[in-house]
């Protein structure tokens, strides 16, 4: 099987060149346009999150042999989440050869955070499926490199920091809520307030809720520990 031109300079991107082309056109495939003959990547996306999974596991200890496990994990958590997976899609632009079908073109797929992360890990299992496990690792850590680099950086996510902020002074935990979505469906901008008992609040928008969220939380640490 022969690749096109697109998927080729895909694979020069990536820094992996299948043998097994096969691989590479399923991982790219979505659900909305795969058929008997066409099978989407759902089951490789499966397999390609517990690839990434390990690969993560083996290079944080490996990094940091005298970490204890509490510290470990939300650097882990920071480098696997769909909004990290989906932030390297966009990366090598995986958006670009996504196999997708007429309704999720129509409402903007190929910028959707939820289908860039999952066809992210699927192409993971397809260069895992293709040439073993210390090539999908070396695509994996030169991709991922600045990330994991400062992942300490992104570990302790707002919400995280500002639910354990107000437990500490023995306060609720922080409560959220939607003031407005405006914007297409297929590119929504949501604004969220984030509320204290105390009655400090502050509000953030962006393109999706678990970002305003985490952008309000970081406001309003910002701003109580200013």
């Amino acid at each position: 099987m022969k690749l096109s031109a697109d998927l080729k300079s895909f694979e020069d991107r990536l820094g992996h060149s299948f043998a097994r082309p096969e691989l590479l056109i399923r991982a790219l495939t979505h659900g909305s346009i795969s058929s008997a003959t066409r099978p989407d990547n759902q089951r490789l996306e499966f397999l390609g999150d517990r690839v990434l999974g390990l690969v993560m596991a083996e290079k944080l200890l490996a990094d940091d042999p005298d970490a204890p496990e509490g510290t470990l994990a939300p650097r882990y958590n920071a480098l696997v989440r769909k909004e990290t997976c989906a932030d390297v899609a966009r990366q090598v632009d995986v958006g670009a050869v996504l196999k997708l079908g007429r309704s999720e073109m129509k409402t903007g797929g190929r910028r959707k955070l939820a289908l860039l992360g999952d066809a992210m890990e699927a192409v993971i299992a397809a260069i895992y499926l293709d040439a073993g496990f210390e090539a999908a690792q070396a695509v994996i850590l030169r991709l991922w490199g600045d990330r994991i680099r400062n992942v300490e950086a992104d570990a302790r996510d707002a919400k995280t920091s500002l639910q354990e902020w107000a437990q500490a002074r023995k306060l609720p935990p922080p409560a959220y809520v939607e003031l407005s979505r405006e914007g297409p469906d297929h590119a929504p901008v949501f604004t969220i307030e984030v509320r204290l008992e105390n009655g400090r609040n502050a509000t953030a928008t962006a393109p999706s809720k678990r970002a305003a969220e985490q952008a309000a939380a970081s406001a309003l640490l910002a701003e109580i520990k200013g």
